[in-house]
């Protein structure tokens, strides 16, 4: 047998060999942007993470919003992203109430709690508050805030 035949593969192992390639590089890519992500907080049925600070964090974020019930965004008037709010949610249904209060250190927080009904009450470093009613249940529902 000649030196050119001994790194023959066959074309059935190259393609297996090429899916598990490109299998290796999305678990990769998932896994980068799950390491983006800042640690949860809470247990149980509810649960927290608040962040966004930087491109990676806040792609991450982004991307990871429509699979949480409920996602919160933060900036002031011009556009311009806000962290450092007061977040204090209440309501929920009668089995299911959830009573949440955090401070938000960065402009994006995904929460998962309990379908039902919330009140969002909010408040900006400068002391301006504000309030939002929203029903949490099928789908992602996205509150944003601005001051």
């Amino acid at each position: 047998m000649s030196h050119a035949h001994a790194f023959f593969i066959p074309v059935r192992l190259r393609h297996v060999l090429l899916a598990c390639a490109c299998a290796t590089g999305a678990l990769t890519a998932q896994a980068q942007a799950q390491s983006a992500m800042p640690a949860w907080q809470g247990a149980g049925s509810v649960r927290y993470v608040c962040g966004g600070i930087g491109s990676d964090e806040s792609t991450a974020m982004r991307a990871a919003m429509k699979d949480h019930p409920l996602a919160l965004l933060f900036s002031r008037a011009d556009g311009a992203y806000m962290a450092n709010v007061a977040v204090a949610i209440k309501g929920g249904d009668a089995n299911t109430a959830a009573a949440l209060a955090l401070r938000a250190n960065g402009p994006i927080c995904l929460i998962d709690l309990p379908a039902g009904r919330y009140v969002i009450d909010v408040t900006a470093p400068g002391g301006e508050s504000k309030s939002e009613t929203v029903t949490v249940g099928s789908g992602s529902k996205t509150a944003s805030f601005r001051f």
